[in-house]
This record gives structure tokens, C-alpha cells and sequence, in this order.
């Protein structure tokens, strides 16, 4: 099914009551501030009738997929003249833009580690996640900092000094307040950022009633409020989150005493002066508390003929605390149907902290593997002891404003869209880091130090240093000016239908770093899309997109491994080519989807990088060439009648030149990955449903040394599986109504529970590099994620 829902207004712009829409034998009424929603069949053509005694009729043909909530606002005259019918689609556009749009409900029952978007982001092709912990996804060989997400046409951004996953806590996405989710994996439109790989776009809703939405588990809550004033003039929705990790992190290897708050306060408010122009606010305020002090930790690894153990005794404590504020006054005037303009302004601010003093004291040694012996699985015989000191006393403050304009005209059949944009931003960061390693009593020295070492058999008389020691202190501030224009047209060639778009976009900017100020740098970035809708038997879609895709620098970007921040960094450049079909068929007589999509990027002038957890330190220098190609496949529909779940997979190859010296296997080159979300019911019980993610990535390059050399580190971490399940059992659903009884205040209410990593697969993110005493060897001793969790959860709505 899917849903037709609006507001039918009258010609002054005043809500109808009362006004009766059918769709064949299924109808409803719209209550007093002129709301309707109608569920409809989805994937056939449906004819609404929408009529009142004293207006006149309107009678509209619709389109929609399984799931698809889709917004229709008339406006009627007072006569009984008949509107000419009128056929829409709320997907045909999307589909020739090469958009994805996801269900805000299938996002939010899901289950998750991480519930929200990006969990459901993490099945589709071409989009890998390898820490469930983690909200940060890349997309196509690309990393997490080249990823656009948009709330409300307003872009966001995430916090700078997380360095692993179970630090983060909250998506800035508040899924209990979105309206429309659409995702791009590449060759997007002029209208978007200045970004490598992906678009998010999230559109919060407006609402048309007041409703109260609550949602409890282990992991925390989240309460959403919203309502509509009687003149609809007024409309606002406020949504506030809990989280809390322990639920997780308690579950890991690492015995530890957890205390995080992790919390959001979220508000998206409207206001319409007239019918012209309204005023809209977005607002969030995010506090972000973790303090971590481990204790114990034991990593059984090696071989069934040579067991061995990491045991690990910890003293000191972790505490970091990340502050944001954001906030987004828009003003949107409609000049009339064919001109929209819009005016925005918008602040972030984040002040973050990350100060740790975290002693580690190690035994590496051969395991007890004797089966009934009562010593079994213990450390018998140690070959290697050592100790790590880490020391970290980090802040950074940041303030990044933004101006912009946008507008959109309507000329016959061309739509053209503009914009203006002006950003502001103010980084003041404190680093300061270091790192001794003893082992066996012995000072480590660093990789690069050039003093000999030959204890015990011979006395150290050089100086004892760090093994690692990072200090820097930077004032950035960057201006940016940035531009687009693009045209875009839907036309017939013969019986075919045509899309085609295409714009330009520019991005001027200029870095000040403690009185070193880079030169203004320029970019321009063409980019094109084309679509056909063949009038063929077979319902087919075919559709190139690409350009000249570029990333300024941001300030993560501009700051190397020791801190030090390069204000001539350049913008990485990538030449962008997808092709893609999409072909809807139907099979054991209901819908299906495929959708292929093969690309191809070359990247220059790249910023090479690593990856430690979410943690990514850049080079600093353009210094690299890169490229990525492969392959996407897709295929949604109702597996189950009157559900949608999809499977994907998908191909990729990345690598990168660094220096000349060859190519060689990016951090992201995740080779083949499979998703899937699996959406099933019980057929003689349909309130019990049943909710299904799984996610199969191959291994990514990475767990060695921080200070290694990628080009002698080729090593993969092992294959990412991971299947989590969720079972709900709704009580009240929405189409309910009870009259009396303890279910009467409830719109809607389930409960249920779930099961994270349901085959407890042991997963690893990193290694913990550890030194035999007597081989001198190195091991590299797996981080693992984490293992099979339950929990317990309950949504209702008032």
C-alpha cells in the first residue's frame, strides 16, 4: 500500500473540513484544519475524487510504491466546474535522478545497533559500514568526510575529534521527526555540495495533527511532540533523544566501568505570514558525555595447535565531552507558482574535549588448552610483557556560519535553480598527544629513531623519548563563496519520455592559519544527467550521469598526523561516469525493482589518509592519483505481500598512487559487499512482524601499525558479517480506533525485542600490536566489535 495524505485548502488558503475523498470503494474525510490521509493501492495507477457540496470537484491519478507516503495539497474554487484529471507520480523524477528513497517507517523498526538512517543505508550497494558501533559510512571507495547529508536543504555536520565508534553516541538524524529520505551514490546534481562520493537528503516533516511519539529500549529513548495551530498557520514538532551505550560496550572483551549520556534536543518549527510567505527554524543541541575507564581484557588468538592470550590489566580513565549547537532561520516567499525564492542563514558551534591517561600492562602468552584441566584457558607461559602510557589533552572549538540564497523559476517546460551561498569558519584546536611503550623493561624508542638499541645485551645511553609525541596548537579560519545554476527538463522524444539536467557549480575559498593566509583558490564543477523511459513492452529505465566533481579542503583535511595544518592544501578533483537501468517487473504477481548501476571515478590531486576505528588522519599534501570503478545491483519488492525488502551487492575496486611509488589497495576498498532487509508477518497473525538487516563486507586494508608504512602493510582485517533481528508485535496499529479500554489513548503501540548479531560473529575493527621478548616478533592482536546482545523495545503513539 501506499499513502496519499495533505491539507485541502480553499482559494484564500483556508483549511476545508469536511471534504470527502474516495479512492474506489476505500474513502475518508478531511478533519477541521483541512487534513486527509488515504491508504492506496501501491504500484498501479489509482483515481482519487476529491469533493465537497459547496466546491468544486478535483480528481487526481496517482502512482505510488509500496510504503510511499506521498503529499497532495489542492487548492479548490467555489463552483462545480471539474477539474481535467491529472496523473502524478511521486517517484518517476527520482528514479531518472538516480535517487533512492527510503521509507521513514522501514527506517525506524529496522533493527540496529545504531538504529536510524545510516543503518539502513549500510544494505544498500555500494554503501559499507564495518562498525556497527559506529554511525560513519563511505560510499563507493570514498571516506567518511566525503559524504553530504542535508536536513531541510541546510547542510550538517558531525563532530571533529571522534576517534571510535562507541564515542559517538547519536546521528544528528532524528528519525522520529523525518518526513523523506533520498540518497545519492554518486554523479548528483549541481544543486549539492562540493563533495566526492554521496548525497543524504532528509526532510523533517510539517505536521498536520498533534500526536506524541515515544520510543524506549535498553539502548535509551527518544520522545517526539507535535501539533498544528487551528488556523494552520502554526506548525512545530520537538523530538528529544537518550542515548546510552552500555548495553554494547559492557558486552565487549574489554572489562570497563562506562558512563556516557549522550542527548539531543531537536525542533523544527514553521510559521506562514500569508499564503506567499512563511518562515521556518531548525534547531539542535546535542550533549555528549563519555567517560570510560577500563579494567581487564583477555583476546584468546592464534591456532588450535599453538593457542595464545593477550591479557591486559588497565589503570586510569577516559573523559570526553562534545557540545554542539546549531540553529537555521529560513525565509521562503512565493512569488507566484512559477518563481520560489528562500533566504538562510544558519550557525554551528561545537566545543569538544578528549583528555585520557590510560596505562595498559600486558602478558602475551601460550594458553592452557587441555580439556577438563581446571586451569583451561588460562596463560601458563609468558612470552612477552610489556606496558603502553597514552596521554592526550585535547580541545577544539568551532564556529562556522553560513548566508544563502536560493531560488527556483519555472519557464514553460525548463525548471532552472540557483543559488548563493557565503560560510564563515572559525577553528581553535589544542592537540596535544603522547605515547610510551615499554616492553620488557625496556624503553621503545620510535620507528624513524636513528639512535641504536641493543639492550639487554648492551647499556642504552641515548636519551629517552616517546614513542609517539604530537603538540600543536592552530587558529584556522576559511571563507568560502559558493555558487550553482542548473536547467533541467522533462519532455517526450516520440512515445519516449525524456529527463535531462545539467549545471554548474563553483567554489571559491581561502585559508588563514596563524598569519599564513593561502591564496584564494577557485574551482568550477560541471555536471550532467540524462535519462530515457524507452515505450517498450518491458518497463525499463536508462539513465548516465557525471562531471567534474570536487572537495575544498576542510579543516580535518588541512591538519596532518603531527597536527600541523597546511593552509595550500588543494581540492581533491574527480571525474565522475554511472550508467544505470532500472527494470520493474512483476513477479508471483506482485512488484519487483531492479536496478544496476556501474561507475567509474579518477581522482587527482588526492589527499592520501588512514583510518584507525572512525578515526582518519590525512597527509596533508596532494600528493597521490587515484581511481574506483565497479558495480551496484539492487532488487526491492514485496517478497512478502505488502512488504517491502530489498537485496544488494555490489563490486568495487579502489586504489591510489602515492608519490609514484604504484598503486596499491585504498582504506575503503571494500572489494564485494552483500545487504539485505528482510521484512515478513506471521500470515494468520499479521500484528506479529518480523524485521531482518544483514550485512556481509569483505575485508578492508588496515589494523597495522599507525606509524606504518602503507606500502609495506597490505594486510586485510577479516570479512565483516554481521544479521541482526527484531521481532515486534503490534497491539495497536494505525488503523485502529478503540471507543474504550486501556487501548483508547493509543494511536499506535508495539512491542518487541531484538537480537544484535544474532549468529555472534567476532568481528574486528583494529589491531593491538604486542612484542615477544624472545623472537622479537610483532603480533597483531584483534579489537573485536561486538558480540551477540539483546534488547528489549516499545513504540507508541498518542
Amino acid at each position: 500500500m501506499g499513502t496519499l495524505q495533505g491539507i485541502i485548502l480553499d482559494d484564500a488558503h483556508q483549511p476545508i473540513s469536511n471534504v470527502s475523498i474516495k479512492a474506489n470503494e476505500d474513502g475518508t474525510l478531511t478533519n477541521e484544519n483541512g487534513f486527509y490521509q488515504l491508504n492506496i493501492p501501491s504500484n498501479q495507477n489509482i483515481t482519487v475524487q476529491f469533493s465537497h457540496l459547496s466546491y468544486k470537484s478535483v480528481t487526481a491519478q496517482f502512482y505510488l510504491k509500496t510504503g510511499e507516503v506521498f503529499e497532495f495539497n489542492p487548492v479548490v474554487s467555489a463552483n462545480i466546474e471539474q477539474i481535467a484529471t491529472v496523473v502524478l507520480s511521486g517517484s518517476n523524477k527520482k528514479e531518472a535522478e538516480g535517487i533512492v528513497t527510503l521509507n521513514p517507517t522501514t527506517i525506524r523498526n529496522i533493527p540496529g545497533a545504531n538504529q536510524g538512517v545510516e543503518n539502513i543505508l549500510a544494505t544498500l550497494p555500494g554503501v559499507s559500514n564495518n562498525n556497527e558501533l559506529s554511525t560513519q559510512y563511505s560510499v563507493r571507495g570514498g571516506n567518511y568526510d566525503e559524504n553530504l547529508v542535508y536536513v531541510n536543504g541546510i547542510e550538517v555536520y558531525r563532530p571533529f575529534l571522534i576517534r571510535s565508534g562507541q564515542q559517538e553516541g547519536l546521528s544528528f538524524v532524528n528519525t522520529d521527526m523525518v518526513h523523506n529520505v533520498d540518497f545519492s551514490a554518486g554523479g548528483f546534481q549541481a544543486k549539492f555540495g562540493d563533495k566526492l562520493s554521496s548525497v543524504l537528503d532528509i526532510t523533517y516533516r510539517k505536521p498536520v495533527d498533534f500526536a506524541v511519539n515515544a520510543d524506549l529500549s535498553l539502548l535509551g529513548g527518544s520522545l517526539s511532540v507535535e501539533g498544528i495551530s487551528k488556523d494552520s498557520k502554526f506548525t512545530g514538532i520537538v523530538g528529544m533523544r537518550y542515548r546510552d551505550n552500555s548495553l554494547l560496550v559492557n558486552a565487549k572483551e574489554t572489562q570497563t566501568n562506562y558512563d556516557p549520556t549522550f542527548a539531543d534536543i531537536q525542533s523544527y518549527l514553521t510559521y506562514r505570514f500569508t499564503d506567499k510567505f512563511s518562515v521556518s527554524f531548525l534547531g539542535n543541541a546535542s550533549i555528549n558525555k563519555y567517560n570510560y575507564e577500563p579494567e581487564t581484557r583477555q583476546t584468546n588468538f592464534g591456532t588450535i595447535d599453538n593457542p595464545l592470550a593477550l591479557l591486559v590489566y588497565y589503570d586510569g580513565q577516559e573523559k570526553d565531552a562534545y557540545q554542539t549547537l546549531f540553529g537555521a532561520l529560513q525565509a521562503s516567499y512565493v512569488a507566484n507558482d512559477n518563481l520560489k525564492l528562500h533566504l538562510t542563514g544558519s550557525a554551528y558551534h561545537t566545543t569538544e574535549e578528549e583528555y585520557f591517561d590510560i596505562l595498559a600492562q600486558y602478558r602475551l602468552g601460550e594458553v592452557n588448552s587441555n580439556i577438563g584441566d581446571e586451569n583451561l584457558g588460562e596463560v601458563e607461559f609468558s612470552e612477552g610483557i610489556g606496558s603502553q602510557l597514552n596521554h592526550g589533552r585535547n580541545d577544539l572549538d568551532a564556529f562556522i556560519t553560513n548566508i544563502e540564497h536560493k531560488g527556483s523559476y519555472k519557464l514553460n517546460d525548463n525548471d532552472f535553480e540557483w543559488s548563493v551561498k557565503y560560510t564563515n569558519e572559525d577553528i581553535r584546536d589544542r592537540l596535544v598527544e603522547w605515547e610510551v611503550i615499554d616492553s620488557a623493561g625496556f624503553s621503545i624508542n620510535p620507528p624513524k629513531f636513528r639512535v641504536p638499541n641493543n639492550q639487554p645485551y648492551q647499556p642504552y645511553e641515548g636519551p629517552l623519548v616517546t614513542f609517539e609525541n604530537v603538540r600543536a596548537t592552530n587558529h584556522t579560519t576559511i571563507q568560502r563563496v559558493q555558487a550553482y545554476l542548473q536547467w533541467s527538463r522533462r519532455f517526450q522524444w516520440g512515445n519516449h519520455d525524456i529527463w535531462a539536467n545539467a549545471g554548474l557549480r563553483s567554489h571559491t575559498w581561502d585559508v588563514n592559519d596563524a598569519g599564513i593566509k593561502s591564496n584564494a583558490q577557485t574551482v568550477v564543477s560541471p555536471r550532467a544527467q540524462f535519462a530515457i523511459k524507452p515505450d517498450w513492452k518491458h518497463d525499463m529505465l536508462f539513465r548516465v550521469s557525471g562531471g567534474l566533481y570536487y572537495q575544498p579542503p576542510f579543516y580535518r583535511e588541512l591538519r596532518d598526523s603531527t597536527g600541523t595544518v597546511n593552509p595550500i592544501v588543494k581540492a581533491q578533483k574527480s571525474i565522475h561516469f554511472v550508467a544505470g537501468n532500472d527494470y520493474s517487473f512483476n513477479m508471483w504477481e506482485r512488484p519487483f525493482k531492479l536496478t544496476t548501476e556501474a561507475y567509474y571515478k579518477k581522482l587527482t590531486d588526492v589527499n592520501p589518509y588512514t583510518i584507525e576505528n572512525v578515526r582518519i588522519r590525512y597527509r596533508a599534501a596532494n600528493i597521490a592519483e587515484a581511481y574506483a570503478y565497479g558495480l551496484d545491483l539492487r532488487l526491492n519488492g514485496e517478497f512478502v505481500p505488502g512488504t517491502e525488502s530489498w537485496f544488494s551487492f555490489g563490486y568495487l575496486k579502489t586504489e591510489e598512487n602515492i608519490n609514484d611509488r604504484g598503486y596499491i589497495a585504498r582504506p575503503t576498498d571494500q572489494r564485494l559487499k552483500f545487504g539485505a532487509l528482510f521484512q515478513d508477518y506471521v500470515p494468520k497473525l499479521p500484528s506479529m512482524k518480523m524485521y531482518l538487516n544483514l550485512v556481509y563486507n569483505t575485508g578492508l586494508p588496515g589494523g597495522s601499525p599507525s606509524y606504518a608504512d602503507p606500502y609495506d602493510y597490505q594486510s586485510r582485517l577479516p570479512d565483516y558479517k554481521r544479521a541482526d533481528l527484531g521481532l515486534q508485535y503490534v497491539i495497536v496499529d494505525k488503523t485502529d480506533a478503540f471507543e474504550s479500554g486501556w487501548r483508547k489513548p493509543f494511536k499506535y503501540l508495539s512491542v518487541g525485542f531484538e537480537i544484535f548479531n544474532v549468529f555472534d560473529v567476532q568481528n574486528s575493527i583494529t589491531n593491538t600490536w604486542v612484542r615477544d621478548v624472545y623472537s622479537k616478533r610483532q603480533y597483531a592482536i584483534p579489537n573485536y566489535l561486538t558480540p551477540r546482545v539483546f534488547n528489549v523495545r516499545t513504540t507508541m503513539k498518542f
